[in-house]
């Protein structure tokens, strides 16, 4: 991704803003099968948010700019959501920094803070059935892959088949944090909502970065 901080952080900022609001019902539907029900409209609020106020947030770097816009989601998404996710964005943000520049490992280093973020707001970890199921083992093969040499588009590629093939994976699993803990073994059996809403923004994001790429 060197060679492209800001254009880069925009674009995913972007696609995941865009991706979060055309799918509220689905994630809404999801998230209703055990849960409460609200993360799609909880996500929508928050992202249409930053759409509304996308001309205003500072641009100044790209730590900056995924720190003003982890502010605003932290201010507008309701119930569990808004902490998590607006953690996860100043998370990333403070590990960009103030680079001119970003690095595959500097992205790997982002992803990571934002899921320690996560892990220390949601007081949750790997297993437990959240969207870290998917974040993590996808940033695992970010790492690998970038420290093979891979490109951005070919690491993405990759990635938003892992994320696909990890949301998927949850099905498998109890839910051990947010409502859906409260129905047992009764979570067994359907994807969990966050971490599948994680996989389509993936997804997104890897198709926005190919399409970028395609036309450049």
């Amino acid at each position: 991704m060197r060679g492209n901080a800001l254009p880069g952080a925009e674009l995913v900022v972007r696609a995941i803003a865009e991706t979060a609001i055309e799918n509220e019902k689905y994630f809404g539907d999801l998230d209703a099968v055990v849960g409460d029900g609200d993360l799609g409209y909880s996500l929508a609020r928050g992202f249409e948010k930053v759409i509304d106020g996308w001309d205003g947030i500072d641009r100044s770097d790209a730590g900056t700019f995924l720190k003003r816009s982890g502010m605003i989601i932290a201010s507008r998404i309701g119930g569990t959501s808004g902490p998590l996710w607006g953690t996860a964005f100043l998370r990333a943000g403070a590990a960009a920094g103030s680079a001119e520049d970003l690095s595959g490992e500097q992205v790997v280093a982002m992803l990571r803070a934002a899921i320690e973020g996560i892990k220390a707001r949601g007081q949750s970890d790997v297993g437990d059935k959240t969207l870290l199921d998917v974040l993590v083992p996808m940033t695992d093969r970010l790492e690998r892959d970038f420290a093979a040499g891979a490109g951005a588009g070919e690491a993405l590629r990759v990635a938003a088949v892992v994320a696909r093939e990890a949301a998927e994976a949850t099905k498998e699993m109890v839910a051990k944090r947010g409502r859906a803990a409260y129905t047992g073994e009764r979570s067994r059996g359907s994807v969990d909502a966050g971490a599948t809403a994680v996989a389509v923004i993936v997804e997104r994001i890897n198709q926005t970065w190919q399409q970028r790429g395609a036309a450049s």
